[in-house]
């Protein structure tokens, strides 16, 4: 069974813990991961970009000049698409972007994504991740001490202080175990996690 080590906000090792085979011993499957990574984006997609048509530009109806005899061009409406502040021909509408993924294919997909970090061993387990105050500073000197820059920081939400202290602090993001997702594994370069909530991820993949 593969293990992993538990250790300080200064690097030192404190305990030793075993990895779950279900989800560390997770074959590497490139697409599934790809395929919750992009639910997830499109999940998070508004979709409010919208458009007018001619119908809906507001403007007459009527002929901006005769038909013919005055040299110029001949134009039915000042709505017309080709003209400016005309309408938008098959521009984008309202419309939901989202659409389900299977809770077992999002499962699979985010074990093989932290299987993957293990394996390039960019998983960092501590003991404890409590900071004395709510301070982004606080957050920037623990970063510093485990030298990870980017990285996707797993906690309890009890800890107010660690979310706070991380959540302007550019290519960081912090999140409840309940809220890690395949496509923020993957998209930060380190996987940081307190060992409380490790083992409720854990629990909850298994």
């Amino acid at each position: 069974m593969k293990k992993a080590k538990v250790i300080d906000s200064q690097g030192a090792v404190k305990a030793e813990i075993d990895l779950p085979e279900s989800v560390f011993g997770y074959p590497a499957k490139g697409h599934l991961v790809y395929e919750a990574a992009v639910n997830y984006l499109a999940n998070q997609r508004r979709g409010t970009a919208s458009t007018k048509t001619r119908a809906e530009v507001k403007g007459s109806n009527r002929k901006p000049w005769k038909q013919k005899g005055t040299g110029r061009a001949r134009a039915g409406a000042t709505r017309n698409p080709l003209w400016r502040k005309g309408g938008t021909t098959f521009g984008p509408k309202p419309r939901d972007y989202s659409y389900s993924l299977s809770k077992e294919s999002k499962r699979n997909a985010l074990r093989a994504a932290l299987s993957a970090k293990q394996a390039a061993g960019r998983i960092l387990i501590l003991e404890n991740l409590a900071l004395s105050a709510p301070k982004t500073k606080e957050g920037a000197s623990l970063l510093k001490a485990l030298k990870v820059s980017s990285a996707l920081v797993v906690d309890l939400g009890a800890n107010k202080n660690l979310f706070i202290a991380l959540r302007n602090i550019p290519k960081v993001k912090p999140v409840e175990p309940s809220r890690v997702n395949t496509h923020d594994v993957v998209g930060h370069e380190w996987f940081v996690a307190g060992r409380d909530a490790f083992t409720a991820l854990m629990e909850r993949l298994q």
